[in-house]
């Protein structure tokens, strides 16, 4: 069990966002399906990532990671020879799983789907109800999903609450079959700026979709992907962390986002703002935010917004009076019950915080107190947690942090470490002293 302890400090410094995870899926699966060369810039390689690349290897395209470069270069040759049966290994990433499900139908093989941690436990069922009224066979236990049987073009009827990423997974395989196809949401669509990435990406690479208001999508057949470069753009959800810590006091620049970005976590710029504090746009773009004394509790609807939830409880446990964050029933089956964890973790730390079938009341307060807690093998926990941490009168330790944040920002707490203004911040139980005591 790895273990970080962070004593009391405020972060200092610029911080460069990393790139956005769901953009990198996204622009990845389209270069892929384009068939031709194309380079996608700017990639971090996750776990979640390094599982969309194996995948995508799996079913034959040859691409090469290029870290060094933060590049993924698709050569447009595909392997002309494949196993009988598919085996797809999606780690831990839903994305992965739910976005080319779909896609491996048009390969006319078997198809083995693995995952570890809470994946397969994860709903899956808009995707067993749609491929059982198509024929197709889809047999499912706790450690992995077998499909076989050939996506067809027609009426896909699937609801819009459960999770964007299966409506994401129609609309990239969709385009590749004979004749039109339809896709009716059966109820309101929420994370819809998940959706309107994926459509922005899909236009990027020359496929064409029509919505209506988000309740119907009209998907037009025999359509080509075109190859592109591309350059995937910083991560609203990952710069969320820091531009928090900015308004519990922290002296951070944000830079390296996109001020036109279509990501739903722009949102958290409106929250923060909500609250009384002030956010500052430098002439580079770069951000940073202002505490004032006046910051006071919000209410935040996390339909749209899952990914923040954690971190905006942390925002709101040092904002004066109550605040509701509700809508987020969805999160209970996430790489956590990340509504149990947020709360259970908070209120170690000390902090008024309720927990509700679908929503977070939290009180806020001056300072967290010193504790243990633990990430729940969740990297936006073990992330939400050191960012409290700033905050805390004594030592916060995080149990299994180093290795939560791998599936999505491996270096988190490097950075973390690098912006440190206190005395001295314990990694893996070394001590790491800081420049200000050399």
């Amino acid at each position: 069990m790895d273990m970080i302890r962070i004593e009391p400090n405020m972060l200092r410094g610029t911080v460069q966002v990393p790139p956005s995870k769901s953009v990198a899926h996204r622009t990845m699966i389209a270069a892929a399906l384009s068939g031709k060369p194309c380079r996608i810039h700017n990639v971090a390689m996750s776990k979640d990532i390094c599982a969309t690349l194996a995948c995508l290897n799996a079913l034959g395209v040859e691409v090469h990671a290029e870290e060094e470069k933060k590049d993924v270069y698709f050569t447009g040759k595909r392997r002309k020879t494949l196993p009988d049966t598919l085996t797809l290994d999606c780690g831990e990433s839903g994305s992965t799983l739910r976005f080319l499900m779909p896609l491996s139908l048009l390969m006319g093989k078997k198809v083995h789907l693995t995952g570890q941690g809470r994946l397969m436990q994860r709903p899956q069922k808009p995707y067993q109800d749609l491929f059982t009224q198509k024929g197709i066979s889809y047999i499912s236990n706790e450690d992995s999903i077998d499909i076989f049987g050939t996506l067809q073009s027609g009426l896909f009827r699937l609801p819009g609450n459960v999770s964007s990423q299966f409506i994401t997974g129609l609309l990239y395989a969709l385009p590749l079959l004979e004749g039109e196809s339809e896709i009716q949401l059966t109820t309101l669509l929420e994370s819809k700026g998940y959706v309107d990435l994926t459509l922005q990406v899909l236009e990027d690479f020359g496929i064409k979709i029509h919505h209506d208001n988000y309740r119907r999508f009209v998907i037009p057949g025999n359509q080509q992907y075109q190859p592109k470069d591309y350059t995937v753009e910083g991560d609203y959800s990952q710069a969320a962390f820091f531009l928090v810590a900015d308004a519990l006091g922290c002296d951070i620049a944000v830079s390296g986002l996109n001020p036109d970005s279509l990501q739903g976590d722009k949102k958290i710029l409106d929250i923060i703002r909500e609250t009384g504090a002030e956010i500052q746009t430098m002439h580079d773009g770069t951000l940073k935010v202002r505490r004032t004394a006046c910051m006071h509790g919000f209410q935040a609807d996390a339909r749209e917004i899952p990914d923040l939830v954690p971190i905006l409880a942390v925002l709101a446990a040092f904002c004066q009076g109550e605040s509701l964050i509700y809508g987020a029933g969805r999160l209970r089956m996430k790489e956590s019950d990340r509504l149990a964890a947020t709360s259970r973790e908070l209120r170690q730390m000390g902090i008024d915080i309720f927990e509700g079938a679908d929503f977070l009341r939290i009180q806020g307060t001056q300072a967290a107190k010193s504790t243990t807690v633990s990430s729940w093998n969740d990297h936006r926990i073990a992330m939400a947690s050191a960012i409290a941490a700033c905050r805390a009168e004594g030592t916060v330790t995080i149990c299994d942090a180093k290795s939560a944040v791998t599936k999505s920002y491996p270096d988190f707490f490097e950075i973390y470490q690098n912006l440190s203004t206190g005395p001295r911040t314990l990694l893996g139980g070394k001590d790491i002293i800081t420049e200000e005591e050399l």
